[in-house]
């Protein structure tokens, strides 16, 4: 089976193609066939005017066009298009997605930051994970950072905060945003067991590449602060060229370790795992797990 899933946040939209199929224990094995991302932006248009602009609009209609070509060739049998932060605060987020809807015939939905965090769930995170320990999920996206707190394998609290790269890039986080977060985490982020974070997004993805930590292993806290004070003396273009990244994570790497800071500092906590996990794999999982679900009715 061939499942897609179409994951439009506020920095860029990805799509991501899966071959699904049941080992002999009877268990759901995910073979990724395809990742495509392509940087939208949609939060620099957003964030600042409220709407997305005409460029960015094209960009979306064309991209989904392309999207959907991709799954006709890939033979694609079940999909799901969700729109996060960006396309939920635009003012012409119904517009756009009906024009896409129109051109390519992808019906996008727009999620709640609620169950954008939720979907993290679908990727199974804290299954595996030693059950002496508690785990802070937190995915730092353009527009929005999702919080989500497992204690003894069962989740015990999550929360969508507007605290996102591309906001902080445009000067639209506020003091009373930083203290809601704050007041938030430490009333709600605490365990007689250990915690551990586990995050999510291109940026943290790309912080553990440059630790050297190894694949499995829980990255020391310390990394943050060192590349989060030796990336902010450097220029875009500097950071690009030194550390080998593109323009559009360049600029974004530095509010990122800002909020991933700030969250180690008030959960108090030393180490975070950093899985190769997004919301495009917990779509694709939730419409697998509707399948079968689906399937099971079927035959009562």
């Amino acid at each position: 089976m061939r499942i897609a899933a179409i994951d439009i946040g506020s920095n860029a939209a990805r799509l991501l193609i899966n071959e699904v199929h049941e080992n002999s224990a009877g268990h759901a094995e995910f073979t990724k066939l395809n990742l495509l991302r392509i940087p939208l932006r949609l939060g620099m248009d957003v964030f600042a005017k409220g709407v997305i602009g005409p460029e960015r609009e094209k960009m979306v209609v064309d991209s989904m066009r392309v999207f959907g070509d991709l799954m006709k060739i890939y033979k694609v049998e079940h999909y799901r298009a969700c729109a996060t932060s960006a396309m939920r605060d635009a003012k012409n987020g119904r517009q756009i997605i009906a024009a896409v809807r129109e051109d390519s015939g992808i019906d996008i939905e727009i999620i709640s930051g609620d169950e954008e965090a939720a979907l993290v769930y679908e990727n199974h995170v804290a299954e595996g994970l030693a059950e002496d320990s508690a785990y802070l999920y937190i995915d730092v996206g353009g527009g929005s950072t999702e919080l989500t707190f497992y204690e003894k394998g069962k989740m015990r609290y999550k929360n969508s905060f507007n605290i996102g790269t591309i906001r902080l890039l445009n000067g639209l986080v506020t003091d009373d945003h930083w203290k809601e977060m704050k007041e938030e985490i430490r009333r709600n982020i605490n365990s007689k067991d250990p915690v551990v974070a586990i995050g999510s997004g291109g940026n943290i993805n790309k912080i553990f590449s440059m630790s050297k930590t190894k694949d499995g292993k829980p990255m020391s806290t310390s990394y943050l602060r060192k590349y989060y004070k030796e990336l902010s003396e450097l220029t875009v273009a500097e950071r690009m060229t030194k550390f080998g990244m593109r323009e559009d994570r360049a600029d974004v790497i530095v509010p990122a370790l800002e909020i991933f800071n700030h969250i180690m500092q008030w959960s108090e906590i030393s180490k975070i795992f950093v899985p190769k996990i997004s919301v495009a794999d917990g779509l694709i999982h939730s419409i697998y797990n509707r399948i079968q679900a689906e399937g099971k009715e079927q035959k009562r």
